[in-house]
C-alpha cells in the first residue's frame, strides 16, 4: 500500500510538524478530546463490541495511552515508509478482530465505515476543543486539518471514500450517525463511569494508593461529567445520559483553562516526555527513573500525611514486606493477583483467548516486529491458549474463570508456552547466531522493557531467555523484566 501526497510548495505539508495536527500533540486540551472522542467512537455498536471483547483499556489504560500516542506519532511523521509500515501493522491488528455482540450482532474490526467514523471523532473533536476553549478555528484552518484526517484514512484504507470529500458534507455526515447509529453501548457507559471510577495509577505512583485514590476522587467525578457534557446533544438525549447540574460550565472552564497553556514557552508541554515519565517504574534502567524516584520519595511523604488526615478505607499504603524464610517466597504473586494484573489482559474477570492475543499484541508492539515474526508469535499464543483451555476450561464454556484457575494451581510452562519464549528469542537474535548479543539485549530489554539484566560472558542464550520468561509466566514472580510489559497497567 503506497500512499502519495503532495502540496504545493507555499503549503504546508499533510503530515509531520508543520501539519495542523501535530501542533495537537503536545496541547493540554488533547486530553479532554481524546477522552470526548473515545466515548464517541465506543458508542457506535461495531466499534464498542471490539473494545469490550479485546481492548484493553480498562485494566491497563496507561499502557493503551502510551501505544496509542507512539502510533499516532508515526503516522502522522514525515516518512512515509514509517508511516506505510505502522498502518500495515494497524490492519493486521485490526484484521484479528471480528466476533458479535451481545445482541448478536457480527462486528469487524476492519469494517471501513468503522474506521471512517474513529478518524471523524477524531476531527470533529478537535475542532470541538478548539471553539469550546475559545480558539474556534478558521474555515481554511479546517479544511486544510480536514484534509489532513482525510490522508490519515487514505493511509490506512488506501483511500477516503468512506469520509465525504467536502467539509460542508462531513458535518451532515457526522450529525446523521450521532442521531441515527449511536448506541449506549457498554464500551460507553464504562468510559464514561466505570474507567474514571477504578482508574489504576500508573507505575509513577504505584505502591501509594492512598494519594492516587484520594486524586481520582476527586479528577474522575469531574472528567466524566465534563466529557458527558460536552458530547453532542442528540445523542445524550438518545442515550439517556444524566448531566450534572452545573456541568456545561464546568466543562467551559475546563477547555477554557486548558487553553491558557498556549501562553506558555513552547516545549515547556511535552505528551511524549510525560507519558514516559508516568510508565517510568523506580527500578527502571532509563536515566529519568533517578528523578521519578526522588518524585515518589516526595509523594509518599505526601501520601503518609494524607492518610493520617484523611484515610480513606479500603485503601493503605503497604508496609513493609513480610519476612519469609526464603527468598524464592518474598517475591512471589498470589495467584489471584497473578490472575488479575497478567493473564486477565482485557479485565472481564475470565482468561480466553483476547487475552492472550492481548499479551502478544503487546509484545509485537514493543518489538516491532514484521509481519512474519509477528505471525509466529500470534501462532505461539494460539497453541499456549489450547493448550489452557484443554487443561483449566472445566466447565467447558470455552473460558478459565478465576476460580477454575486457582483451584488448578496450574503449571503454565508447558510446550507452547516454550515456544513463545522461542519465538521472542528468534525475534531479538537478529544474526541467528543461537546468543543475544549487547546490543540486540539492548534493543529488546532497555527500548522494549526499559530494564536492563545482567548477562554472562557478553551474550544472553537461548536457555537463560527462555528460563526468564517462563519464571515470570509460571513463576508468578514480580520484579521482572516483564512486569512492566505485561503486568502494569
Amino acid at each position: 500500500m503506497t500512499t502519495e501526497t503532495t502540496e504545493p510548495a507555499d503549503e504546508a505539508p499533510l503530515f509531520g510538524p508543520e501539519s495542523q495536527f501535530s501542533a495537537f500533540f503536545d496541547d493540554p486540551r488533547w486530553a479532554l478530546a481524546m477522552i470526548r472522542a473515545t466515548v464517541l467512537e465506543a458508542a457506535h455498536p461495531q466499534i464498542g463490541a471490539a473494545l469490550v471483547d479485546n481492548s484493553t483499556f480498562v485494566t491497563h489504560p496507561w499502557r493503551r495511552l502510551r501505544n496509542t500516542f507512539l502510533s499516532m506519532r508515526r503516522m502522522f511523521g514525515t516518512d512515509p515508509a514509517v508511516r506505510e509500515r505502522e498502518a500495515a501493522r494497524l490492519n493486521r491488528l485490526h484484521a484479528r478482530m471480528s466476533g458479535s455482540d451481545s445482541h448478536g450482532r457480527a462486528y469487524d474490526a476492519t469494517d471501513r465505515a468503522a474506521r471512517a467514523w474513529v478518524v471523524a471523532t477524531l476531527f470533529e473533536s478537535a475542532v470541538t476543543m478548539c471553539r469550546l476553549s475559545g480558539q474556534p478555528l478558521d474555515q481554511d484552518t479546517m479544511e486544510r486539518m480536514y484534509a489532513e484526517y482525510r490522508a490519515f484514512l487514505a493511509a490506512l484504507d488506501g483511500d477516503a471514500a468512506e469520509l465525504p470529500e467536502e467539509l460542508a458534507d462531513f458535518w451532515r455526515y457526522f450529525d446523521r450517525i450521532v442521531e441515527n447509529e449511536l448506541e449506549n453501548t457498554e464500551a460507553a457507559r464504562v468510559i464514561l463511569y466505570r474507567l474514571f471510577d477504578h482508574l489504576p495509577a500508573p507505575a509513577l505512583l504505584d505502591g501509594m494508593p492512598t494519594l492516587w485514590a484520594a486524586g481520582r476522587a476527586v479528577v474522575g467525578p469531574l472528567l466524566g461529567a465534563i466529557t458527558v457534557a460536552s458530547l453532542p446533544e442528540p445523542y445524550r438525549r438518545r442515550a439517556g445520559l444524566p448531566e450534572m447540574p452545573g456541568a456545561p460550565t464546568l466543562m467551559q472552564g475546563a477547555y477554557l483553562a486548558a487553553g491558557l497553556a498556549r501562553f506558555l514557552p513552547e516545549g515547556w508541554i511535552n505528551a511524549e516526555t510525560i507519558i514516559e515519565a508516568l510508565s517510568l517504574a523506580p527500578d527502571s534502567d532509563d536515566p529519568r527513573a533517578r528523578t521519578v524516584t526522588a518524585l515518589r520519595a516526595r509523594m509518599r511523604k505526601a501520601s503518609a500525611l494524607l492518610r493520617l488526615l484523611t484515610p480513606l478505607s479500603g485503601d493503605t499504603d503497604p508496609g513493609p514486606a513480610p519476612s519469609t524464610s526464603t527468598s524464592t517466597e518474598e517475591n512471589r504473586r498470589s495467584s489471584e493477583e497473578f490472575f488479575r494484573r497478567v493473564l486477565d489482559q482485557t479485565g472481564d474477570g475470565h482468561l480466553d483467548w483476547p487475552d492472550l492475543a492481548a499479551m502478544a499484541r503487546e509484545l509485537a508492539t514493543r518489538l516491532d516486529l514484521d509481519e512474519p515474526e509477528e505471525t509466529q508469535l500470534y501462532d505461539a499464543f494460539a497453541a499456549w491458549w489450547r493448550e489452557l483451555q484443554a487443561a483449566l476450561d472445566t466447565d467447558g464454556d470455552g473460558r478459565v474463570s478465576a476460580e477454575e484457575y486457582a483451584a488448578a494451581v496450574p503449571s503454565l510452562a508447558g510446550p507452547a508456552l516454550i515456544r513463545v519464549a522461542e519465538v521472542l528469542f528468534d525475534a531479538t537474535d537478529k544474526d541467528r547466531n543461537g546468543s543475544i548479543d549487547a546490543d540486540e539485549y539492548r534493543t529488546l530489554f532497555r527500548t522494549a522493557f526499559h530494564r536492563d539484566l545482567t548477562t554472562t560472558g557478553g551474550g544472553y542464550g537461548r536457555s537463560a531467555f527462555v528460563g526468564d520468561f517462563l519464571s515470570f509466566m509460571a513463576g508468578r514472580r514480580t520484579g521482572t523484566a516483564y512486569d512492566p510489559l505485561l503486568a502494569d497497567a
